[in-house]
């Protein structure tokens, strides 16, 4: 098994936060795998002089044969530059079984990338298994019969909108690399931006910065105080902020579906939530930003408590534009609302009423005052590899 130079360090490249797949709420339905090879793509944010690969079983009750695996630099689709296809291993074997509960590390894999190269993980799963997954990913998966992970290009593979099991990759970098770990729901996730083309609000302040890069931890219907849709952000905090390895600030968007999925919390609850997870990034040492609540009046989706809930969002963000409970607040909500009616989204930023398109995204993006954030992140990215 390789090992890093004493000079080097593991910084998180990219991260996918993923739901358990026996939640009550759905909004797409979970699978099973058997004899199956699943494909993932994942751009990362961050580049390297190798990376690891980081499963999860967290949500299992049964452990998760991992039968083989590989990684390559995505060609195009499910296609891979086949001459990159590189084994990964874990404690120097080629297969594994992760325990019920439980989060896995790869062994180093010596295949170098830079910040925006897209990689293709092939996993192949032997046994029976319906593992964690994200709803709304934003990239496509292939799934083939057998073990097809030496393939340079998925042949009668069913291509899918999700992703499975996969957390996480890392990066080995030598040179100080902050990351910014975006924590929240589908503002950040990206519902609503162009399917496979990386335009969501996260990806364009990762264009924007000079130094360091942004993970994204955002999960579609996720909720600061209430589980379902995954868990919620304070009960996640720990595990998908802190523990990310080089965190260096949190940039955090919560709210929208704590007023308007399945009831509306009070702004009292909202407020001592959002003090909570301020004061736990503070008491890790580390700075913490929060947008205001966007609007949603236009939501185009039954059954949402959306008049019970504008009240709540504007009093939340009259107390978010005022307090000093955080380093910075970005007032996203003026940046992307209609001024003619501010309870809703821009006619031009608008994807379904209450998410934004990929204008709105950069809008979004564009309500964010990178000079607030710390000085690690105010240099030269330099070389990303």
């Amino acid at each position: 098994m390789e090992v890093l130079m004493t000079t080097q360090r593991w910084v998180a490249g990219f991260r996918a936060p993923l739901v358990n797949p026996a939640e009550t709420i759905k909004l797409a339905e979970p699978r099973t795998f058997a004899d199956r090879t699943v494909r993932q793509v994942v751009r990362v944010a961050g580049g390297g002089s190798a990376l690891r690969v980081v499963l999860t079983n967290r949500y299992g009750t049964e452990e998760l044969a991992i039968g083989s695996a590989r990684i390559a630099v995505r060609k195009t689709g499910g296609e891979i530059v086949a001459e990159t296809n590189t084994e990964v291993r874990f404690a120097g074997s080629a297969s594994v079984r992760i325990p019920a509960g439980a989060d896995l590390v790869s062994d180093p894999v010596e295949l170098p990338v830079e910040a925006g190269t897209e990689l293709a993980l092939s996993v192949y799963l032997p046994e029976s298994a319906t593992p964690a997954f994200s709803q709304f990913p934003m990239d496509s998966s292939w799934i083939s019969t057998g073990d097809r992970t030496g393939d340079a290009a998925p042949s009668d593979a069913e291509e899918t909108a999700s992703r499975f099991f996969l957390t996480g990759i890392d990066v080995a970098v030598d040179s100080d690399a902050p990351v910014l770990v975006a924590f929240g729901d589908s503002w950040f996730e990206g519902f609503g931006s162009t399917h496979a083309g990386n335009r969501r609000s996260v990806d364009v302040v990762n264009e924007r910065l000079t130094a360091g890069w942004a993970v994204n931890q955002g999960i579609g219907g996720n909720r600061l105080l209430t589980d379902e849709i995954g868990e919620h952000g304070l009960a996640r905090f720990e595990r998908d902020v802190l523990s990310v390895p080089g965190v260096a600030a949190v940039w955090v968007n919560f709210g929208i579906n704590d007023l308007i999925l399945a009831g509306t919390a009070a702004a009292d609850d909202l407020i001592a939530g959002f003090t909570a997870l301020a004061a736990r990034a503070h008491a890790a040492g580390l700075p913490v930003y929060a947008n205001t609540i966007g609007p949603f009046a236009g939501a185009i989706y039954p059954g949402l408590s959306l008049a019970e809930g504008i009240p709540v969002r504007n009093a939340v963000n009259a107390w978010l534009r005022s307090t000093e409970v955080f380093d910075a607040v970005f007032d996203v909500a003026a940046a992307v609302a209609d001024p003619a009616r501010p309870d809703f989204i821009r006619p031009e930023f608008d994807s379904d009423g209450m998410h934004l398109n990929d204008r709105g995204a950069r809008a979004m993006a564009g309500a964010v005052d990178l000079t607030v954030l710390p000085e690690a992140f105010q240099g030269n990215r330099g070389p990303a590899a």
